[in-house]
């Protein structure tokens, strides 16, 4: 479940500071009237975000026991390359996300609300559509149902909630630094979401199976407290096959060290122009 909680908390701060930033515009350039078209765009993203979420729990619902698994492997391995894909690409234009909003905005201003709407719409729908796929994969890998989703739409109210704070000026944190870090531990969950759709495709017979690696389901099981945290956050598995360790492993490893060492080269970069 805490993995669900930040998967909510960082969509959901990303989608807010989306959101500041375009209003922060119509009101720096004195049109506070595009501010309903604004949300107009997000409420429309966000329902489209809902009506995902949905279409993937109903086609669950009714796929047969044989077809499930497939659909469930199928999208526990989309989920993971959104996620490392959602990292990159954050850690590569957030710097330039400002400007990139606000030069949208500016061209659709002379195109009218409609324009504006769409601007919106687009630059959160992408958001949501993504949080609707990982909450889903990680409520799925994890197996805690209602009480996940729960506290995923808790860390979207605790995202919405900080989203404003900032918007006001009434709190100052280093974005940066929070997104690196929370990109680090979602690379991890990611690693677990893509095991668990290998153990999928093993079930059903699409890729082979075999016996635990190692089984420490008597200290590490879902029933003990550090297991319990490990599978919730990670998707931890206590008894995994070979296969699914060696892809946790071939997904973990070069994806970190790849993040990591291009997180670290752009933190030395932004310093030394600032000298």
């Amino acid at each position: 479940m805490l993995a669900n909680f930040l998967i909510g908390l960082r969509e959901g701060l990303e989608a807010s500071l989306i959101v500041g930033i375009l209003i922060a515009f119509a009101v720096k350039v004195d049109r506070r009237d595009l501010i309903s078209r604004i949300w107009a765009g997000v409420g429309a993203a966000v329902i489209v975000s809902l009506g995902t979420g949905a279409t993937i729990f109903y086609i669950l619902a009714e796929s047969s026991d044989t077809v499930q698994p497939i659909i469930v492997g199928a999208l526990s391995v989309l989920a993971a390359g959104l996620l490392t894909w959602m990292i990159f690409w954050m850690a590569k234009t957030a710097r330039n996300l400002k400007g990139s909003l606000e030069g949208s905005m500016q061209a659709g201003l002379s195109q009218g609300g409609f324009t504006i709407a769409v601007v919106a719409f687009s630059a959160v729908v992408r958001e949501g559509v993504e949080t609707a796929l990982f909450i889903w994969a990680s409520m799925n890998s994890t197996g805690d149902g209602i009480p996940a989703l729960v506290t995923a739409f808790v860390g979207i109210g605790v995202a919405v909630i900080l989203g404003w704070i900032i918007y006001r000026g009434l709190l100052r944190i280093n974005l940066g630094t929070f997104f690196q870090w929370t990109s680090v531990i979602l690379i991890i969950v990611a690693a677990g979401i893509l095991a668990y759709g290998v153990h999928e495709f093993q079930e059903v017979g699409f890729l082979p199976a075999g016996a635990p690696v190692y089984d420490a389901t008597a200290w590490l099981g879902k029933e003990t407290v550090m297991g319990s945290l490990l599978y919730g956050l990670f998707s931890y598995r206590a008894n995994p096959s070979l296969l699914e360790l060696i892809s946790w492993a071939l997904y973990l490893l070069p994806t970190l060290t790849v993040f990591v060492t291009t997180t670290r080269r752009a933190n030395y970069q932004q310093a030394a122009t600032t000298r």
